[in-house]
């Protein structure tokens, strides 16, 4: 079993940064890929980004350059740092995991976290 706890969301202004944590239980952590999604009021669930147990990243393509995702597999905690953070950029951000990789891909991964806001005024 692996619980997923987010941490880190807030207001902040356009233009501004967050640092999102999520932080893991279980064994299964260093081997997992994990990935953060986000859905704004209204719209489809995206991924954000996602990185594998050995540390290769991918993001959304509106989203290179911006944001940040890395792991520490010490601290079982993944982190997704946003930079130059747009009013389109709030939404719930969740952390999940799954084994498969294709699984975050296909948005369907088995573990969630509960979520975390991020408003960005304008």
């Amino acid at each position: 079993q692996v619980r997923l706890v987010e941490s880190g969301g807030g207001l902040v202004q356009a233009g501004g940064s967050l640092r999102l944590s999520c932080a893991a239980s279980g064994s299964i952590f260093s081997i997992s890929p994990m990935g953060w999604y986000r859905q704004a009021p209204g719209k489809q669930r995206e991924l954000v980004a996602r990185i594998s147990s050995g540390g290769n990243t991918n993001y959304a393509d509106s989203l290179k350059g911006r944001f940040t995702i890395s792991r520490d597999n010490a601290k079982n905690t993944v982190y997704l740092q946003m930079d130059s953070l747009k009013p389109e950029d709030t939404a719930v951000y969740y952390c999940a995991s799954d084994p498969d990789s294709t699984n975050l891909v296909r948005g369907t991964p088995y573990f969630w976290g509960q979520g975390t806001q991020v408003t960005v005024s304008s």
